[in-house]
């Protein structure tokens, strides 16, 4: 056998790449944006000023933030190929399938490698158009055109509702987009990457990242937050229920993350917006299960340091602003697309074919293939010879 001697699961600690654009710091509990701490950016900063941070690289001057601004409500209309095109899709299919398959469609063949900031607006731009566009044709209703007067986020709670959205749901709604919008090298993002590497197109690249974030294991698991209290159902039935899950053995989803070894911070910011929003009995019911998971994991896996991850109080202000459960992950995509397109810029700056090897474990070299057949095949094989 050839190869690695010891591999890394999972990849874990391998570094694979130099970054700029976001810091994630584990054992201390740090999130940074370009050198800027995640609660630094909780305090005023629009979701479009954070898109200028990270996709331009410099906080927004106001010329150029009303540049970028203007440029995200040029591009969020959708040409008629692209409705089209998500109109011939089933209405029944899920969302987040639904916006991998459409989020290809902006591969229309005039977007190659190498990605451009135009083109990273436009992913932006056009991905809640085109969710929201589905969304509503699911539900038998017509689409909402976007508004270029209101910002990102407000403009995605209208194309789904119709209605101009109360300000507290859109800042509510703002800063999740905000903490969720770049995560180091996460799952999603390093596909994104390794699309890229091989100098495809950006849009390919954000579909296979799609693909990333749709499994459980990364950004589906907000909706099955939700399942976990519904199924609760009392603050008072939570220590019960923990237990008994923890004893067949079953994922207890909201609790723990790869990275952090202390409290993640986006957790504790969106702990704190949920309190603002959620309604009471259900903010609650939250604290209470998280109390309860806390507790019980403690008991049964001392000195793993887990603690509630980002999913636990997504789930919370998700619901609190008015999103259906199967919307929490597609809307998860449409925050982290501004780190996408940051990340695929950075990685067309200094391109690498992004390949690593792995551990063969199989048999031994030298096999020869059972019965009539290796004989056959041997004679067909033989190189012709000639005589003298």
């Amino acid at each position: 056998m050839t190869g690695p001697s010891t591999p890394a699961r999972g990849l874990e600690d391998v570094v694979m790449a130099d970054s700029a654009i976001s810091l994630v710091e584990g054992e201390r509990g740090w999130l940074v944006y370009r050198g800027f701490d995640i609660g630094e950016l909780m305090e005023g900063p629009s979701f479009e000023s954070v898109v200028h941070l990270l996709v331009l690289g410099t906080p927004p001057g106001s010329e150029s933030l009303a540049d970028l601004v203007s440029s995200l409500g040029r591009n969020r209309p959708l040409p008629r190929s692209l409705e089209l095109g998500v109109d011939a899709m089933a209405p029944t299919v899920p969302p987040m399938d639904a916006l991998r398959t459409m989020v290809s469609l902006l591969g229309d063949g005039t977007v190659a490698f190498p990605p451009t900031v135009e083109q990273g607006l436009r992913l932006i731009a056009r991905s809640p158009t085109l969710l929201a566009r589905h969304v509503r044709r699911g539900a038998g209703e017509s689409p909402v055109a976007p508004r270029s007067d209101l910002g990102h986020v407000a403009n995605y709670l209208w194309m789904l509702s119709g209605e101009t959205p109360e300000a507290a749901r859109v800042r509510a709604l703002e800063r999740y987009f905000i903490l969720l919008a770049d995560h180091g090298m996460n799952a999603s993002t390093f596909a994104l990457r390794v699309v890229l590497s091989t100098q495809s197109d950006l849009m390919s690249a954000a579909t296979a990242a799609l693909a990333a974030l749709k499994g459980p294991a990364h950004g589906g698991a907000p909706a099955k937050v939700v399942e976990m209290f519904d199924a609760i159902g009392d603050p008072a039935a939570a220590p019960a229920w923990i237990d008994s899950a923890l004893t067949r053995r079953e994922r207890l989803y909201g609790f723990g993350h790869r990275a952090y070894k202390v409290e993640d911070p986006r957790s504790v910011w969106l702990k704190r917006i949920a309190r603002e929003v959620a309604r009471p009995e259900r903010y609650r019911l939250a604290e209470a299960v998280e109390r309860a998971g806390l507790d019980a994991l403690s008991r049964s896996k001392p000195g793993h340091r887990l603690f509630t991850n980002v999913e636990f109080y997504a789930a919370v202000v998700l619901e609190a602003v008015g999103l259906s459960r199967e919307l929490f992950t597609p809307t998860f995509a449409l925050a982290r697309t501004a780190g996408w397109a940051a990340h695929a810029l950075e990685q067309s700056k200094d391109n690498r074919l992004i390949r690593p090897d792995v551990r063969y474990t199989g048999a031994d070299r030298g096999r020869r293939w059972p019965g009539p057949a290796a004989a056959a095949g041997a004679m067909r094989m033989e190189p012709e010879t000639k005589g003298p």
